[in-house]
């Protein structure tokens, strides 16, 4: 039985730290690499498969008829057989390069400023879009990465999104590659959980360039495999998501960049091309989520609205309710509390009548704590501080000593750590944002950061009061507070 992907990844992976191997690297004798896997069990006929470079040359390699010269069959090789950085490094080949194929893909900085940032519905194009911007990324290319985001691109890509149509997925065949298979989408979302789950502990910042990295290896190779149409479905979703976690902790660690713009606007556009409308809507949840935290109310009131009207009738309650508190989020921050109060009744009714079981496992996490941690946001944002506190205080847990909190915890604590400070108990206040902090010093999240840099301005109106001078003091021991007191950056 010919070995899958994921056995020959694992064998190339401890093969290719030898010795001999990585000498054999050096020298770009793929003769001698391709010999000892195949001693391994990696047939020549596999090998081809993954790389797409045909066997007949691969017999030739290994015979020395030939020997490779083109930097792209290096590429190609190193890429499909997924060799580690060092195998990869004494190949001469540079960190996050991408093979260029006949599908066109090219490697970090071609396509500019606007890469990424275009809805396309083909997969086919999406692919290519997402090769570019991953390359971009790992290259840290300034076209991506050093650029405000664009408020046009959401709204042209929300409408793209809200008039397009279900399309006949693409079957991708061809004479080399990889065969999907349902399996191989299973065991890339299980990666992405725990990708998530990291996410979730320690911030965006933690894991995100070993994700992208992930995507742009695995995600690539899937995408470009073979598979039927009844793969497709399940493999454009899972890599829609795969970006849209991408879209997530690039925005938590770079809050103001464009680059998180990016990779919503691909996964919209991923999400669209397998027909997962619900996803799809997801994505303009959090595109909503991210113009509010850059500024742009009006903007994503408008996004959270087009992915309940984009799913009407087929979104699950849980999913429309949290649309409503993405919308009720920007219309607080206009200071519309009559829109806002609307928009929080109409979430708690939707939430009211939801079906966990039936939900989307990506949405499953909405739960009542997560709700009063909207509220929460939504009344403090209002000058309610008293409101905002009772559902601020539902939303954690208790952070004891020793306690570790998810990111989304440390949100809720600061928030609360706020409202104690608009509504005149500045003593609760220090008290609760020294908890977050302790509890919450392993976060890596530029948001996190900024959560603080608000109290900092609350507890400023404090002046040089005792109050103020003791909680300095205890803060100062916390890595979080010492970059909150530091100019921003843009990242934890």
């Amino acid at each position: 039985m010919a070995l899958d992907v994921f056995d020959v990844r694992e064998i190339v992976q401890q093969v290719c730290v030898r010795a001999d191997v990585i000498d054999a690297c050096r020298r770009r004798d793929l003769g001698t690499v391709i010999t000892i896997l195949g001693k391994h069990g990696v047939t020549q006929g596999r090998i081809s498969e993954l790389t797409g470079i045909a066997q007949g040359r691969l017999s030739e390699y290994k015979t020395g008829k030939r020997t490779p010269r083109a930097s792209t069959t290096f590429e190609d090789f190193a890429e499909g057989v997924g060799m580690p950085p060092t195998a990869r490094e004494a190949l001469g080949l540079v960190r996050g390069q991408m093979a260029a194929t006949a599908a066109g893909r090219r490697v970090a900085g071609e396509g500019g400023a606007d890469v990424g940032l275009r809805f396309l519905g083909d997969h086919a194009e999406v692919a290519g879009n997402l090769t570019r911007l991953w390359c971009s990324d790992l290259n840290d290319d300034p076209s991506a990465r050093g650029q405000a985001v664009v408020s046009g691109a959401w709204g042209d890509a929300s409408l793209a999104w809200l008039v397009s149509r279900e399309r006949q997925l693409a079957t991708h065949r061809q004479t080399t590659g990889v065969r999907i298979g349902l399996a191989d989408v299973a065991r890339f979302r299980t990666t992405l959980d725990t990708f998530a789950r990291l996410d979730d502990k320690f911030g965006g910042g933690h894991v995100r360039t070993a994700l992208i990295q992930y995507l742009s290896d695995d995600a690539s190779r899937l995408l470009r495999g073979c598979y039927t149409e009844a793969v497709a479905r399940d493999l454009f979703s899972a890599v829609a998501e795969g970006t849209l976690l991408a879209a997530w902790m690039t925005y938590d660690s770079m809050p103001e960049s464009a680059l998180a713009q990016r990779y919503f606007v691909q996964a919209l556009a991923l999400s669209q091309a397998g027909n997962d409308r619900m996803l799809g809507a997801s994505v303009l949840d959090a595109m909503s989520h991210q113009a509010t935290y850059t500024g742009r109310y009006a903007e994503a009131a408008n996004l959270a609205r087009a992915a309940a009207a984009g799913t009407r009738g087929i979104a699950t309650a849980t999913l429309t309710s949290h649309f409503h508190v993405m919308e009720a989020r920007a219309l607080a921050r206009l200071g519309d509390a009559k829109a806002c109060d609307h928009a929080l009744a109409e979430a708690v009714r939707e939430f009211e009548r939801r079906k966990p079981e039936g939900d989307p496992n990506w949405i499953q996490y909405f739960d009542d704590s997560e709700l009063a941690a909207e509220f929460g946001h939504c009344l403090r944002d209002l000058g309610r501080p008293l409101d905002a506190a009772q559902y601020a205080r539902r939303s954690f847990p208790s952070a004891a000593a020793g306690v570790t909190l998810l990111r989304s915890d440390f949100f809720a604590m600061m928030v609360l750590a706020d409202v104690h400070m608009d509504a005149g108990n500045p003593e609760e206040a220090c008290s609760v944002a020294l908890n977050a902090l302790s509890a919450g010093e392993q976060i890596r999240s530029a948001r996190c950061v900024n959560y603080l840099r608000d109290f900092r301005q609350r507890l400023a109106r404090l002046e040089k009061s005792r109050l103020a001078v003791d909680f300095n003091e205890q803060a100062a021991t916390s890595r979080l507070w010492r970059i909150a007191s530091q100019p921003p950056r843009g990242a934890a």
